[in-house]
Parts: C-alpha cells; structure tokens; sequence
C-alpha cells in the first residue's frame, strides 16, 4: 500500500511540475527558428509582439489577399444576398489568364459558397467572381479593398486585383496582424476560413466536387484556430496567416515568405512548440539557406536607400 501511494504522489508532483512549466514558459525570441523570412507574432491580450522578422517589410502576400476579398464580401450584403446564385466569371482578372482551377467558368453557387472556396480552399476563380458580382462593379471592389485596408489602420498595404496572384498585392506583417484580427472577429470569416472539408453542389451544369482546406492545421486535434488563410505564389513564397490560441494566449501569427511546400505549416508548429516549451526545434538546412539569402537581398536593398 505505502509502495503504491508513494508513486501515486511521485507521478502527481511529476504531472504538476510539467503544468506549471508549461503555464510559465517565457518565450525567449532567440529561441525561435523559422523558415519565413518576414513573420510576426503577437499576444492580443496584451498586444505584446512576442516575436518580429522584418515587420514592416512590404511584399506580395499571394492568397492571404482573400482575407481582404471576404471583408468587401460582407460589407457589401446590404445589397448583395448571401443566398444569391452567381455565375463563376474571371474575365477582368488578367491574372486569372492560363490559372488552372476546379470551378468551372460559367457554372453558379451561392455567394455564401463562392466565398467558402475562396477562404477555404483558396480558389482563385472563386475570389475573382465574388469580385465581378460587387454591387459596384470590379473596379469599385479593388478600391473598396484599399478603403478597407486605410479603414483598419493597414498603412503599408496596396491591393489591385482580389485574388493574391498579382505581386501589386503588398502589405506587411504588422499590417497583415491587423486584418487577421478583423477577419477572426467576423463570425462567418471565422467559421469559413476554418472549414476542413464540403461538398459543393454547383449548378450550370450540376453537379458536385469535394474541396479541403489548403490548411491541414484546421485538422488538427492540437490546435484552436480562431481564422486561418495560407497563400503562395513565387514571388511570396509560403505564407500562412492565423488567429490562435496557445497556452491560454489569443494570438496573431503572421508568416511570409518560406521555401519548401510545408514550410509554413512547420513554422506554424515551431511556434506552438516555442510558446509551450520555450524551444522551436531546427529548420531544414535548405529552408534556412533561403532565408538568408533573402535577408541580404533585404539588406541590400536598405542599404542602397
């Protein structure tokens, strides 16, 4: 009995004492090893950034774009019904031009779905059409996006076409924590852009697809994500916007830019791993070759301001 007692105590004080660690952990910035050459993390609790790599870079940022694209969407439902069948059309998004996709041109959903696949499962004839079905028209929703940008406080950031496919769509990690937040705080957002998986029914001609979240974190038992949006083109690189909570922390995760297919996704859990442990573990050799040539080209361009 005393034998049993006695490890029924030293397995308690073992389980309390790991707890504790865990609430209590510090994280210590030098600590953090990310493949994103532009990244910001921040409590907002406390609006504390526990981390920053080039925070006020200005850089394409591919399909974190249709997290702006969303916020038009819903600003305009005073005179655009979610429940609205619309017609999949791309024709003044040049970069739209040669784009393979899933959605067919000519075939409808609801706007409440288009706008789905765009958060979702990032489909970028999905984001265009939401774009040609504006109240306003095409041109009035790129500078409603820009008014939007202004409107949150996102001073360095300039959208020209609604997708993420133009390298015009810039804007940088402290501004991308600003709409994060925004996007997180709108219910539907929220809930869309974390949808793992749906069946879509279109119409014109009928028929149904299956579409997944292009971020398999949504997935995961360990994780709370709040809102989430990855992105990639060549000249942003991996990029992956969260809203998340991590040891009781409400927290925006910017990152920007990385080499390798699932680099973002790695960086994302080297950040849990950082704030829960106090370390992040190592990044691929090649993956952290590419931040440093892209931190000199950083540099260089800095120093020849």
């Amino acid at each position: 009995m005393f034998v049993r007692t006695f490890f029924v105590l030293v397995v308690l004080s073992l389980f309390a004492s790991t707890f504790v660690h865990a609430q209590t952990v510090t994280p210590d910035p030098a600590k953090l090893q990310l493949a994103s050459v532009n990244a910001l993390i921040m409590d907002l609790n406390t609006n504390e950034v526990l981390y920053s790599r080039n925070p006020d870079a200005v850089v394409p940022i591919a399909s974190v774009t249709k997290m702006m694209t969303a916020l038009v969407v819903l600003d305009d439902l005073d005179k655009a019904s979610l429940d609205e069948w619309i017609t999949v059309d791309v024709a003044q998004t040049a970069e739209m031009k040669n784009v393979f996709s899933h959605v067919r041109i000519g075939s409808q959903l609801q706007r409440r779905d288009m706008l789905l696949l765009a958060l979702m499962a990032s489909e970028n004839r999905a984001a265009a059409t939401l774009a040609h079905r504006y109240s306003g028209g095409y041109d009035a929703f790129i500078k409603a996006m820009n008014v939007k940008a202004a409107a949150l406080g996102m001073r360095n950031s300039h959208f020209v076409e609604p997708t993420g496919l133009a390298a015009g769509n810039v804007s940088t990690p402290r501004d991308l924590a600003l709409l994060i937040q925004a996007s997180a705080n709108n219910p539907l957002i929220s809930a869309l852009s974390i949808t793992p998986k749906k069946d879509f029914h279109f119409r014109s001609p009928r028929h149904v697809r299956a579409f997944y979240n292009t971020n398999p974190l949504v997935r995961a038992s360990n994780w709370r994500i709040d809102a989430s949006k990855t992105g990639f083109t060549n000249p942003a690189g991996r990029c992956l916007l969260l809203q998340a909570e991590i040891q009781k922390r409400r927290l925006a995760i910017v990152l920007l830019d990385s080499f390798g297919k699932r680099s973002h996704i790695g960086d994302a859990d080297r950040v849990r791993r950082w704030l829960e442990t106090g370390s992040s573990g190592a990044v691929h050799a090649s993956a952290l070759a590419y931040v440093q040539r892209r931190q000199s080209v950083i540099l260089a361009s800095k120093g020849a301001l």
